[in-house]
């Protein structure tokens, strides 16, 4: 990670692409879902221990992404991740997705904090406080 922006690097796989070795756009979607998962690990927070030890999870909200330019079969990216916002029982944060210095995809992501009944429940205690060492505010 560095200053507050964690870094996870990948390669282009052939399940990743169409036809053509070009990134489906969908796939953008799962390269920062695994980008988030490792983000939270740098600060202890495991997804399967979240939902065990709390009964908590994290859900997807909503989510924008502009698509710029393609990536393609054998790409190495990197995609970049930070926290914008925490809330009360979400979290806003942004996500882009670069070959090298060439930015590719920007994502806005806004999650929320579900307990068991999937009923949003507050971001509190230790959990929030290991959240907020990844904050850019």
């Amino acid at each position: 990670m560095t200053d507050k922006t964690h870094v996870f690097p990948l390669r282009v796989y052939y399940e990743d692409t169409d036809s053509g070795g070009i990134v489906y756009y969908a796939n953008y979607f799962k390269f920062a879902e695994r980008a988030r998962t490792e983000m939270l690990r740098t600060v202890g927070i495991e997804s399967s221990k979240l939902i065990d030890d709390e009964g908590l999870v994290f859900a997807v909200r909503s989510v924008s992404a502009d698509y710029m330019k393609p990536a393609r079969l054998d790409d190495e990216l990197q995609v970049h991740t930070t926290v914008e916002e925490i809330g009360g029982a979400s979290m806003t944060g942004r996500q882009r997705v670069f070959r090298g210095d060439e930015e590719l995809v920007d994502m806005t992501i806004r999650l929320v904090c579900m307990d068991e009944a999937a009923k949003a429940a507050r971001i509190a205690g230790s959990l929030r406080e290991n959240l907020e060492k990844l904050s850019v505010k």
